[in-house]
């Protein structure tokens, strides 16, 4: 069974969220830090690191 990246993210996002539930201050700074970050000169250090 082949599942959308997308798609797993949002469910383990979700997931995270309900059982973890940290504080939306800090899920915003992560998600509006991320994507900064993929944008940013770091891009491709991140990227090699993920792969």
């Amino acid at each position: 069974m082949d599942v959308p990246l997308w798609l797993a993210l949002i469910v383990v996002g979700a997931l995270g969220i309900k059982l973890i539930r940290p504080p939306m201050w800090l899920v915003a700074v992560l998600l509006f830090g991320g994507y900064l970050l993929a944008d940013s000169f770091l891009a491709p250090a991140i990227d090699s690191v993920a792969k």
